[in-house]
């Protein structure tokens, strides 16, 4: 009997990824065969995300894009729209099954039946519930890993519906962070992610209580000594839990990469208290001149929120000029989108969408300004590339440790390998020669 296919499809953030692919090896365990989303498949998961309206539309889209692959495949939703809103997916035509934040981990269980659903079936607890960790990492997909750390968050920032779609804050154990790393390594994988929803507060929940047994720089600490892996890179890092000591550390290490991605998500302070952030902008320039002191190469990257209800074009303004003067590598540029049963929702002041939109589109012209600043400020140094695993149009990308991405013509023996190359030359994509390689490379 042929074994049953299933594909998966990923929206959102890195966290989402390590998940997705944890879930896919639980689907493997059980005899069934993974194939890509764009293949017939018996059986399509969907791993969601809510962060912006946006990705909750994109989920009807890749559902009508799987029925058209196989129009009788059983169809499951995972994932954080599927904690907050699951009645709503269940009613989308075509959806059979929906599995809350602790549900996802057990999929298997629920798939005695395969039959389609008219409507459908929801298995969602209520996110007081979701007080337990479960550990998950990606391997297979792409020549980095995602290594999740962290998961939940404490935090009441009046925008955001994360903690009700994953709950309080809760943390990895040590030594199953460190196990994971190895297995990660006896694939080949020469970089690791970590990732969560707050990993600076990791620690928190480790071991069931609220007490920290350990912080983010222990676990810094404990990965620099673990062999086999050539690169680790922190992912994004609340400005308030990135600690001095953290940066120091990170600029001797002989693994961690310079690379820090930052939310700042307004540079006014008005706007800040109004979003019910844990600092102010004077700590954002204190941590960013920090890095710049002890890494002067680091790549910094930053989220910043447009459109959020008080925000006046003098607010916005403060914004874009606070961001244009920092010494920073890119944006990552969200406009606001109210969501339900988050407090900014009910707030006075709203910013017409047509505004919201003007003000990314400036934010996203600073940020490529800034990025090719950036780029440019890295002409002549050597660097090392880690190259990924995709043919693009007849080109292999790859990023340097400070996160400057080179591609060069299409060479599979350069896959998933690090090359020493010097950066010497740019053009409106950034191009860049290799030294050594004598071959010419587009950032």
């Amino acid at each position: 009997m042929n074994a049953k296919k299933v594909a998966f499809y990923t929206l959102g953030c890195k966290l989402n990824f390590s998940e997705t692919s944890t879930i896919a090896r639980s689907f493997e365990n059980e005899g069934f065969q993974r194939v890509d989303f764009s293949e017939k498949a018996d059986i399509y998961v969907i791993n969601t995300c809510s962060v912006t309206e946006n990705a909750d539309k994109r989920f009807k889209t890749i559902v009508k894009q799987a029925q058209k692959a196989n129009e009788n495949a059983f169809m499951i939703a995972v994932g954080c729209y599927a904690q907050l809103k699951p009645e709503e997916l269940a009613e989308i035509d075509g959806v059979d099954l929906v599995l809350g934040a602790t549900e996802k981990f057990k999929i298997t269980d629920y798939l005695n039946d395969l039959t389609k659903n008219d409507f459908g079936e929801v298995h969602s607890c209520e996110i007081n519930e979701a007080d337990f960790y479960v550990g998950s990492y990606s391997i297979g997909d792409r020549t980095r890993a995602f290594l999740k750390v962290q998961d939940g968050c404490d935090y009441k920032c009046t925008y955001c519906t994360i903690p009700l779609a994953r709950g309080i804050s809760r943390s990895d154990k040590l030594e199953n962070v460190l196990h994971n790393v190895s297995e990660i390594s006896e694939q080949g994988i020469k970089e690791i992610v970590l990732t969560g929803v707050n990993i600076g507060d990791y620690g928190k929940g480790e071991f069931g209580n609220k007490k920290h047994e350990h912080t983010f720089l222990d676990l810094v600490k404990a990965l620099d000594q673990v062999d086999g892996i050539e690169r680790l890179r922190i992912s994004s890092i609340e400005p308030n839990l990135l600690k001095n000591e953290t940066i120091d550390f990170v600029a001797h290490s002989k693994t961690f990469v310079p690379h820090f991605h930052i939310p700042l998500q307004s540079g006014s302070d008005e706007i800040l208290k109004l979003m019910r952030r844990r600092y102010l902008s004077d700590l954002y320039v204190e941590r960013i001149g920090r890095i710049r002191r002890v890494m002067p190469d680091a790549c910094i990257g930053v989220d910043v929120i447009v459109g959020f209800p008080g925000e006046t074009e003098e607010h916005f303004l403060e914004t874009y000029n606070f961001l244009n003067e920092l010494d920073i590598s890119y944006l990552h540029v969200f406009t606001y989108s109210e969501r339900d049963n988050t407090p900014a929702a009910e707030m006075g002041g709203v910013v017409p969408l047509k505004i919201r939109k003007k003000r990314s589109k400036m934010l996203r012209g600073l940020s490529a300004k800034k990025r090719r600043a950036f780029y440019e400020s890295q002409l002549g140094n050597t660097c090392t590339v880690l190259f990924e695993g995709e043919n693009k149009e007849g080109y292999i990308h790859g990023f340097t440790e400070n996160y400057v991405k080179v591609k060069t013509p299409w060479n599979p023996s350069l896959v998933n390998t690090l090359q020493e190359i010097r950066l010497t030359e740019i053009d409106e994509d950034g191009l860049v020669r290799f030294e050594e390689l004598k071959k010419e490379v587009i950032v």
